[in-house]
């Protein structure tokens, strides 16, 4: 059986702070009310994405990877990872804020839960009036302030607040306290984890359980980092019809195509699969002379053994994503 470009079916998870727009702007097909999150890409043990279409249908990541190897991941991928896809890829819709949370590093990560840290970078596709992010801190504190803000109930004071829209791209690296505020929907690219340190959570109760939220506090604070950062958001170039450098880490690498005509992609020197989130419009990848549309708030997937493609657009923008 031949790889071919794959799109997953989406898992929807209920979230306390989900809205409508994963559906009413990204047009998915779910039912359930509150769904903040879209998983489109997935390896989480009990969350596998599946193949949505074609010879491989029904396919999880794990499926593919054991059975094509490098070909799928990629060599290099497929040597440092073995079995276990690097990356997890959303879609995510707050209608109201989520908590503050921070995500612990590799060997933290490791050591306490066995799995990966979470690094992660966020693109904000559609944001309200006034809609904010929250990234790091605006004061510099240690544990002990720390400690002393959340008995006071008064740590988001201390935290950096950013007024967003369409466009502005955050990376958050382990240990950067963050949150998304109320209004924003945006494309969020992950190391494969679920591991998560809610710090403050507005005291609100869950309507599905009637209870709040656990909290994290204590493991959190050792692995927050507390210092001010000069600027938080992500400057970018953006340039038509090239890959434009969005986040280069050493967990993953994406780049954003403006995309108006037909180029042409090869990559013979990326030893990976390459993801494609479309975050605008609507996109045509041409392989071996079929063709795949990319609508937006849709994922592909490109097994690393394709390495020529066409893509082909009259207006849209496109993350570009590979390890």
């Amino acid at each position: 059986m031949k790889l071919y470009p794959l799109k997953f079916a989406p898992i929807y998870k209920y979230r306390i702070w989900g809205g409508e727009k994963l559906k009413t702007e990204l047009n998915k097909n779910y039912t359930e009310e509150n769904i903040g999150e879209s998983w489109e890409i997935s390896d989480v043990s009990g969350d596998e994405t599946v193949v949505a279409d074609g010879d491989l249908e029904g396919k999880s990541l794990r499926d593919l990877t054991n059975e094509f190897k490098g070909d799928f991941v990629g060599n290099a991928v497929y040597e440092k990872f073995g079995e276990e896809f690097p990356l997890l890829i959303k879609f995510i819709d707050a209608k109201t804020p989520l908590s503050i949370q921070v995500h612990p590093n590799n060997e933290v990560a490791k050591e306490r839960h066995n799995s990966f840290g979470k690094n992660e970078m966020w693109y904000v596709m559609q944001a309200d009036e006034d809609a904010e992010l929250i990234v790091g801190f605006d004061e510099k504190i240690d544990a002990e302030g720390y400690k002393s803000h959340l008995a006071n109930n008064t740590i988001l004071e201390v935290m950096h607040h950013e007024i967003v829209n369409k466009g502005d791209t955050f990376y958050i690296p382990t240990g950067r306290v963050h949150a998304i505020g109320a209004g924003v929907l945006l494309a969020e690219i992950q190391q494969t984890s679920n591991i998560t340190y809610r710090i403050y959570d507005y005291d609100r109760v869950d309507a599905k359980t009637g209870e709040k939220r656990e909290l994290h506090s204590d493991m959190a604070m050792d692995v927050l980092d507390y210092e001010v950062h000069e600027k938080y958001k992500t400057e970018y170039n953006l340039e038509k019809n090239v890959s434009n450098e969005l986040v280069y880490s050493p967990y993953f690498r994406t780049n954003i195509l403006d995309i108006n005509r037909t180029i042409d992609k090869d990559y013979s020197e990326i030893d990976s699969f390459v993801i494609y989130m479309c975050v605008e419009g609507s996109v045509d990848l041409i392989s071996e002379g079929k063709t795949y549309t990319i609508n937006t708030g849709e994922t592909l997937l490109l097994p690393a053994a394709i390495k020529t493609i066409q893509l082909k657009a009259a207006d849209a923008k496109v993350l570009e994503v590979y390890y």
